[in-house]
């Protein structure tokens, strides 16, 4: 397993921040994964994930945003966060420069990435990642924080758990097939809004995880292209 490269990204009017560059020798793509809003780019879920995602040949740039870079648990304001996402990606862009790309992440992360992409296409992206999109906040349904989606133009990969509390199944996927972009969405059992899943399913968050990650890879190979 290599060892992750430390960076440091420069993000317009926000100083700079940290970020891990984990790229197997086989590398097929890089995957650009932001963090959610309670936890950094170091939680075990983000490093599991990157590290599982190495063993499958596909690189990840983890990154902070800036509030988690600076210790608040304020996170930033969407203008700030739209441009660590850009920041990043350009990031991966030197970084990996015969890779195609792919952006999104966990919650927050990849809620920031797709409002950033809605707004400009962010630069060689092939697609979307999110891995448990809150798509409302917690006790008020509502599919309002999908509206940004119909100004995304590449392939969208959601990932959701069933038992996901930010994103009842019964309005996220009329959003989903409503959209005009490719988008697919892997629903994992049982699984909450962190992927855990309860003693009595039989399974262990490693297997989820092992589940969440196998189809992500799947998918990006469907998709990955050298960018242009």
């Amino acid at each position: 397993m290599p060892v992750p490269q430390q960076l440091k990204i420069a993000v317009e009017n926000s100083g700079s921040v940290s970020a891990l560059l984990l790229l197997p020798p086989d590398a097929r793509a890089c995957f650009v994964f932001a963090h959610g809003a309670g936890a950094g780019m170091a939680h075990r879920f983000m490093e599991a994930s990157a590290t599982g995602l190495c063993e499958r040949g596909l690189a990840t740039l983890r990154y902070q945003f800036p509030y988690m870079e600076r210790g608040s648990r304020r996170p930033d304001t969407p203008g700030v966060a739209h441009a660590a996402v850009r920041a990043a990606v350009a990031e991966a862009s030197r970084s990996c420069p015969r890779l195609p790309l792919f952006a999104g992440g966990k919650s927050f992360g990849g809620r920031m990435t797709s409002q950033a992409q809605a707004i400009a296409p962010l630069p060689h992206v092939s697609g979307l990642i999110f891995l448990g999109f809150p798509l409302h906040p917690l006790g008020k349904p509502s599919a309002d924080r999908a509206k940004h989606l119909s100004s995304v133009h590449v392939p969208m990969r959601f990932v959701q758990g069933s038992h996901d509390k930010l994103a009842e199944l019964r309005l996220l996927e009329p959003v989903i097939n409503g959209l005009a972009a490719p988008a697919s969405l892997q629903v994992i059992e049982q699984a909450d809004h962190s992927f855990h899943v309860p003693a009595r399913s039989g399974r262990k968050d490693g297997e989820v995880l092992a589940e969440i990650l196998d189809g992500v890879a799947a998918w990006i190979d469907t998709l990955a292209v050298s960018p242009p």
